[in-house]
C-alpha cells in the first residue's frame, strides 16, 4: 500500500481569490506597523503633496510612510532592499497592499520627507505613554558611534592638505606646458581639436586640487569663526596641521571605536530603565560624551515635559558642571568617576578622590557611589541603554549611516529611534485606539 500525501499542486488555480493577509497570522508586525500609521498626524507630509495639483498620481504617503517603518523594523534598509521585498515578501506585501513602488521612489520619498519622518519619534513616543510604558523613574544616558557614510582614509590633514594640492597643481602645470610645446607637431593628427585639453586623468586631478584648496579654505574659516568667539583676533587664527577633514562627508569625525578609529557620528540616546523606551536622542559631530549630557536632559523634558527622577551614566558624562546642572533640575544622578578594572572589589569606587574643597560636587557623587543603594542605581545603566543599542546595531544590522550630512544624519537616527519604540509597542502587545 503506497504512503498518501497532501496534495501538492503549486499549478492549480485558486477556485476563488484570496487576501494576501490570509497567509500572515494574527498579530504579524506587518498587521500592526499600518494600524499605527493610520493613527500618526502625516498632515506636513500630506500637505506637499496638495500643492502638486498636476502629476501622475503618486503613491500614498500613508502607505510609503508604513513601508519605511515596517522595513526599518525587519532590519531593511537599502532602497533596493526594500523594493525587492514589496514583490517577494508576504509582510511587504501586505504593508503596501501589493502596490510595488521602486527604489527610486522610495528613496526619494525617504529624502524628501527625512524630516517628518524623523519627527514622528514624539507621536510614536506619546502613544508609549499613553499605553502607560513611559513613567520616567530612571533613565540611562549613553552615546554610541555610529559609522559615517564615508571612508577615515578619504580625511586629511590641514598641512598635507597644501603639500598634496601644490604637487596636484604642479603635476597639471607640468602636462599642460607639454602640450603646449608639441602643439604645432600634432597639428596635423588632432584635426579640428586645439590640442591642450586636459587627459580624463589630468582633469580628475585638477579637480582633486580645487577640492583639497576649497576643504583648506573651509578649515580657515573655520578657525576664524572659533577664534572670533574666543574674543581673539580673528585675522590671527591659526589651523593646527593636524586639523583633519573629510571629503567625503565633512561634517563626520575621526572617532575612536572599539574597533579602532574611525569616521564616525557620535549617536545619543536616553533610554528608560524597564520598558526600554527611548525618551530623548540626538546626533552630534562632537566625539566626547560629557557635553551632552544637559542637551539631552533638555530633549528629554521637551519630549515627555518632565525630567527624570533618576538618571545614570557613564564616566563619559563625569564633570562638575554636569553635576551641578542635576542637582539644579532634582535629579537623583549616578555619574561614575572613572572607570574600574575588572578585579576592584564590590565596595571600589572609580576615579580619585577630589581635593578638600575642590569640585564639591564630584566629592557628594563619589559619596553616594560608595553605598550600596548608589551602586545598585548606578547598576541599572548597564542593562537598559546598552542592549537598546544592542538591538540596533546587532539584532536589526544599523552600523553605518546611509546619509551624509549632519542634518540628514540626525532624521535617520530620529527614524532609527521611532522604529525601536514601535518594535517595543508590538512587544509589548499595545493595541492602537
Amino acid at each position: 500500500m503506497s504512503k498518501t500525501y497532501r496534495p501538492y499542486q503549486p499549478q492549480q488555480p485558486l477556485l476563488l481569490p484570496q487576501a494576501v493577509s490570509d497567509y500572515l497570522p494574527d498579530g504579524d508586525l506587518a498587521y500592526f506597523v499600518p494600524e499605527v500609521v493610520a493613527e500618526l498626524d502625516l498632515s506636513t507630509i500630506l500637505a506637499s503633496y496638495e500643492r502638486e495639483a498636476r502629476g501622475y498620481p503618486p503613491y500614498h504617503p500613508q502607505m510609503l510612510v508604513g513601508l519605511l517603518l515596517y522595513a526599518y523594523c525587519r532590519g531593511v534598509y537599502s532602497s533596493r532592499r526594500i523594493a525587492f521585498g514589496c514583490t517577494h515578501d508576504l509582510g511587504f506585501m501586505v504593508v503596501t497592499a501589493r502596490q510595488t513602488p521602486d527604489f527610486r521612489t522610495i528613496a526619494a520619498f525617504r529624502k524628501r520627507h527625512l524630516a517628518a519622518l524623523a519627527a514622528l519619534f514624539s507621536q510614536v513616543l506619546q502613544l508609549a505613554t499613553a499605553a502607560g510604558l513611559v513613567q520616567l523613574g530612571h533613565v540611562a544616558l549613553d552615546g554610541t558611534k555610529v559609522q559615517a557614510n564615508a571612508s577615515r582614509h578619504k580625511a586629511r590633514s590641514y598641512g598635507r592638505m597644501e603639500e598634496r594640492a601644490s604637487a596636484l597643481e604642479a603635476e597639471v602645470a607640468f602636462w599642460l606646458d607639454q602640450a603646449e610645446q608639441t602643439d604645432a607637431a600634432e597639428d596635423a593628427e588632432l584635426g579640428e581639436r586645439q590640442g591642450d585639453e586636459l587627459p580624463a586623468h589630468l582633469a580628475t586631478k585638477q579637480q582633486r586640487a580645487v577640492a583639497i584648496r576649497t576643504a583648506k579654505a573651509v578649515l580657515e574659516e573655520r578657525a576664524r569663526a572659533q577664534a572670533q568667539a574666543a574674543g581673539a583676533d580673528p585675522e590671527q587664527a591659526v589651523v593646527p596641521s593636524k586639523t583633519q577633514d573629510n571629503f567625503t562627508d565633512p561634517a563626520s569625525r575621526i572617532m575612536k571605536t572599539p574597533q579602532g578609529f574611525g569616521q564616525c557620528y557620535n549617536a545619543q540616546a536616553a533610554v528608560e530603565a524597564g520598558s526600554w523606551i527611548i525618551v530623548g536622542q540626538e546626533v552630534t559631530a562632537a566625539p566626547p560624551d560629557v557635553q551632552r549630557l544637559v542637551p539631552l536632559l533638555e530633549i528629554v523634558k521637551a519630549e515627555t515635559g518632565q525630567y527624570p527622577a533618576q538618571l545614570s551614566a557613564d564616566a563619559g558624562y563625569a564633570s562638575e558642571s554636569n553635576l551641578v546642572a542635576c542637582e539644579e533640575r532634582g535629579i537623583d544622578t549616578y555619574i561614575a568617576l572613572g572607570r574600574l578594572k575588572h578585579d576592584a572589589p564590590p565596595d571600589a569606587v572609580a576615579g580619585p578622590p577630589p581635593r578638600p574643597g575642590r569640585w564639591p560636587a564630584r566629592a557628594r557623587m563619589r559619596e553616594k557611589l560608595s553605598t550600596d543603594a548608589g551602586r545598585l542605581a548606578y547598576a541599572k545603566r548597564k542593562q537598559t541603554v546598552e542592549p537598546v543599542f544592542g538591538h540596533i546595531k546587532a539584532a536589526r544590522g544599523f552600523r553605518q549611516f546611509l546619509l551624509r550630512g549632519l542634518t540628514a544624519v540626525r532624521g535617520e537616527w530620529g527614524l532609527l529611534c521611532t522604529v525601536h519604540n514601535l518594535l517595543r509597542l508590538y512587544q509589548q502587545g499595545v493595541t492602537t485606539p
